[in-house]
C-alpha cells in the first residue's frame, strides 16, 4: 500500500515547515538560546502545521546528541523514533482530546504526569484538538500546567483557540499558524511532482491549490487523488476539472465574455452549456463569484499576479486584464455581489439553474435595477462612451415650444439668458428691443421668422447636421479601431488580416461603413463570416450593435451589391436666410469630423437626455 503524500512529506525539522516562518523562527531561536517554556499553544486552520511542527519541536528537545537545538541531528535513537515515519517514543504522548477530553482522562493525565521520563530529556504531551477538552477538564489539569515537573513540556493543538479555557491559554506561550499563501503552496506542490516524477500540466496545479484552500494537507491529499487517478500522459487539466468538479476556465472566459457584451443569447447558452455537461449551478456560480473577485482586484492592481495577489498563466492574465477592461470596476462590484446574493439564495433550492438563469438576468439588466450599483454601472458606460467619442458630441436641438419657453425659472432650451453673450453672436440679446432695433423688426423676414419661432416644428423637420448626444460617430471608432482590431484578431484571424487595409468611413444609422482599395479583397471582407466578426468585437468594445458593410475605396456602392443606408452621397440645399436653423449649434468642421464641445457640457447634456437629470446652478 502506498503511503499519503501529506504523510511521506511531513517535515521533520522547522527549516522544512513551509509558509509558517513566523512561528518557526522564533522557535528555532527559542531552542537556540535554551528559554524554553513548559507550555506552547499552537492554534491555525487544519492541515497547516500545527501538529508536525508539535512532532518537530519534541524532537529537538530530546536531541541525544545536541538537543535542545533548532537542528536536530537525525542520526540518535530520540531523532530517530520521533521522524515522522519512526515508530514512535514512549515520552512523547499524543492526546486526541476529541475522544479523551473528559474530567476522568484529565486526572489519568495528571497521575502519570509525575513519572519521569523513561530515556529522554523531556517528557512531551501532544493535545490535539484541545478546544474539545471538556472545562472540567481543564480545571483538572490546570494546576498541573501552572507548575508542572521541570521535565513535562505541554503542546496544545487548536482549530480555535478561543474555546481553551482563559486560564490555561494564558499560561502558554501562543503562536497563530496560518494558511500557506497560494504562490508557496504552488512550490511546495511542484517540488513534491517533480520528486515522485509525475508530469502534471501547469494548469493543473491552480486548481489543486484553489481545492486545498490554504491547506498543505488538503492539498496534498488533492494531489494524491488526481496521480492515483493519471495514465501514461500524466495529470491532465481535462482530468483533473472532471475530477475535482470545477468549472472550465473556457466556459467561465465564455459568461465574462458575455457579459462584458451584453449578449443575452451567449449568456444563457454558456448556463445550458454547464447543465449539459452536468455540473453544478451552484458551483458554477462560485467560481464566477471567484473570477470576478480576481478581476476586481486586476482592474485594481493590474500587477497583482506578480504580487501574488492571484494565481494565473500569463496568457490568463492578460484574457482577464482585457475583460476587466471591458466591463469597469463599478459593473464588476455589482456582478460579484448579484452573484454572491445569487449563492445565498440557491441554499435549499429545488431549482438550482433557474435561480443562475435569474442572477444572470439581473447582471444583464441594469437599467431595470434602481439602487446605486445599477446607476454606477449605466454611468460608467456612458463615460466610457464619452471617452471614446473624445467629448465630440454637441446638445441636443433646441425645441421651441411655448410650454417650454414659458416655464418660470428656467431658460428655453438652445436659447440664451436674457442679458448673457450668445456664442456666435455680435450682440447681446435684451429682454426687451431696443428703440433703435424695433423699426428692423418690423421687416418682412423678421416677422416671418418671428412667426415661426412661436409655432412647434413640425415632426417631419429636417434632422441637424450633428451626432446626437452618446452616439458614436466615424472619428470616435478611429480612435478606438486599434482595440476592435486586437479583439477581431482574437476571433478570426484571417478576418483580422483582412482588415489591416481597411478604413473607418462613416456611421448612420446603426450601419458601420468601411473602405477598402482591392476589389477583391472587399468581397472577401464582405462575407457574412467576417462582418459578423467585425459587429461582435464591435460589441464587445463598444457596447453597440451595429451592421458592417463594405464599400470600394473612390467607389459609390458597397462590395457585395445596393449601397448601405446612409451612404448616399450629395450636397444638402443652402439653407435660406431666415431659416429658424440659424440658431442651432455650429456645423461640422472642414475636415468632416463634429464640431468639438466643451465635455463638461457634453457629459451634462447626456445625462440629461438619459437619465433626465436636472442641471441645479449655483
Amino acid at each position: 500500500m502506498a503511503l499519503a503524500l501529506y504523510r511521506k512529506y511531513r517535515p521533520a525539522t522547522f527549516s522544512e515547515v513551509v509558509g509558517q516562518e513566523h512561528v518557526t523562527e522564533p522557535l528555532m531561536h527559542a531552542l537556540a538560546s535554551g528559554r524554553i517554556n513548559h507550555a506552547y499553544l499552537f492554534s491555525g486552520p487544519r492541515g497547516c502545521g500545527k501538529t508536525s511542527s508539535a512532532r518537530i519541536l519534541a524532537r529537538s528537545l530530546n536531541c541525544e546528541t545536541r538537543g535542545p537545538t533548532p537542528d536536530p541531528c537525525g542520526k540518535c535513537d530520540s531523532c530517530v523514533a520521533l521522524a515522522p515515519d519512526g515508530p514512535g517514543s514512549l515520552d512523547v504522548i499524543e492526546i486526541d482530546a476529541a475522544s479523551h477530553g473528559g474530567v476522568d482522562d484529565a486526572r489519568d493525565l495528571r497521575e502519570r504526569a509525575f513519572f519521569a521520563p523513561v530515556s529522554s530529556r523531556y517528557k512531551v504531551y501532544i493535545v490535539d484538538e484541545a478546544h474539545m477538552v471538556s472545562p472540567q477538564g481543564f480545571n483538572a489539569l490546570l494546576k498541573l500546567v501552572e507548575e508542572p515537573p521541570e521535565f513535562l513540556i505541554f503542546v496544545f493543538a487548536t482549530t480555535e483557540p478561543e474555546k481553551v479555557l482563559t486560564t490555561i491559554r494564558s499560561r502558554t506561550h501562543h503562536y497563530p499558524f496560518r494558511l500557506i499563501p497560494p504562490g508557496v503552496m504552488r512550490g511546495l506542490l511542484s517540488s513534491i511532482c517533480t520528486a515522485e516524477g509525475i508530469a502534471v500540466e501547469p494548469t493543473v496545479l491552480p486548481l489543486v491549490v484553489r481545492a486545498g484552500g490554504g491547506s498543505a494537507r488538503d492539498a496534498l491529499s488533492v494531489l494524491d487523488q488526481l496521480i492515483a487517478g493519471s495514465g501514461p500522459e500524466g495529470v491532465t487539466y481535462a482530468h483533473a476539472i472532471g475530477l475535482l468538479g470545477v468549472t472550465d476556465g473556457a466556459l467561465l472566459d465564455e459568461m465574462v465574455d458575455a457579459l462584458a457584451a451584453g449578449d443575452s443569447a451567449a449568456v444563457y447558452e454558456t448556463v445550458d452549456r454547464v447543465v449539459e455537461a452536468g455540473h453544478d449551478p451552484r458551483r458554477f456560480a462560485t467560481d464566477l463569484l471567484e473570477r470576478l473577485r480576481d478581476l476586481v482586484v486586476l482592474d485594481a492592481v493590474p500587477d497583482a499576479n506578480a504580487k501574488g495577489l492571484i494565481d494565473y498563466p500569463p496568457d490568463e492574465v492578460e484574457r482577464m486584464t482585457d475583460q476587466a477592461a471591458r466591463l469597469g470596476t463599478a459593473t464588476l462590484s455589482r456582478m460579484a455581489d448579484i452573484v454572491h446574493t445569487g449563492l445565498i439564495e440557491m441554499r435549499g433550492t429545488t431549482s438550482p439553474r433557474l435561480l443562475l438563469e435569474l442572477v444572470s438576468a439581473r447582471m444583464l439588466l441594469p437599467s431595470a435595477a434602481a439602487d446605486g450599483g445599477a446607476l454606477l454601472q449605466r454611468l460608467e458606460r456612458m463615460e466610457r462612451r464619452l471617452s471614446v467619442s473624445g467629448g465630440a458630441v454637441e446638445p441636443a436641438p433646441a425645441v421651441r415650444d411655448a410650454s417650454v419657453r414659458e416655464a418660470p425659472g428656467r431658460d428655453a432650451p438652445g436659447r440664451d439668458a436674457p442679458g448673457r453673450q450668445a456664442p456666435g453672436r455680435d450682440a447681446p440679446t435684451p429682454e426687451a428691443p431696443a428703440p433703435e432695433t424695433a423699426k428692423a423688426e418690423q421687416t418682412p423676414a423678421a416677422r416671418s421668422r418671428r412667426s415661426r419661432q412661436d409655432q412647434p416644428e413640425p415632426a417631419a423637420a429636417a434632422p441637424a447636421p450633428h451626432t446626437p448626444v452618446g452616439e458614436l460617430d466615424a472619428a470616435a471608432v478611429r480612435r478606438i479601431w486599434p482595440e476592435v482590431l486586437d479583439n477581431v484578431k482574437r476571433r478570426r484571424r484571417t478576418a483580422h488580416a483582412l482588415l489591416m487595409n481597411v478604413s473607418v468611413h462613416s456611421v448612420d444609422d446603426g450601419v458601420l461603413t468601411l473602405t477598402i482599395s482591392s476589389i477583391p479583397l472587399s468581397r472577401l471582407l464582405a462575407q457574412d463570416a467576417n462582418t459578423e466578426v467585425v459587429s461582435s468585437a464591435l460589441k464587445d468594445v463598444l457596447g453597440v450593435d451595429w451592421r458592417v458593410a463594405v464599400v470600394v475605396d473612390g467607389d459609390g456602392g458597397p462590395a457585395g451589391g445596393a449601397n448601405p443606408p446612409g451612404a448616399s452621397g450629395g450636397t444638402a440645399p443652402p439653407l435660406p436666410d431666415d431659416d429658424p436653423r440659424d440658431d442651432e449649434p455650429s456645423p461640422p468642421t472642414a475636415d468632416g469630423s463634429p464640431a468639438r464641445v466643451d465635455p463638461e457640457e457634453a457629459a451634462i447634456s447626456l445625462l440629461q437626455s438619459t437619465l433626465g437629470a436636472k442641471r441645479m446652478d449655483g
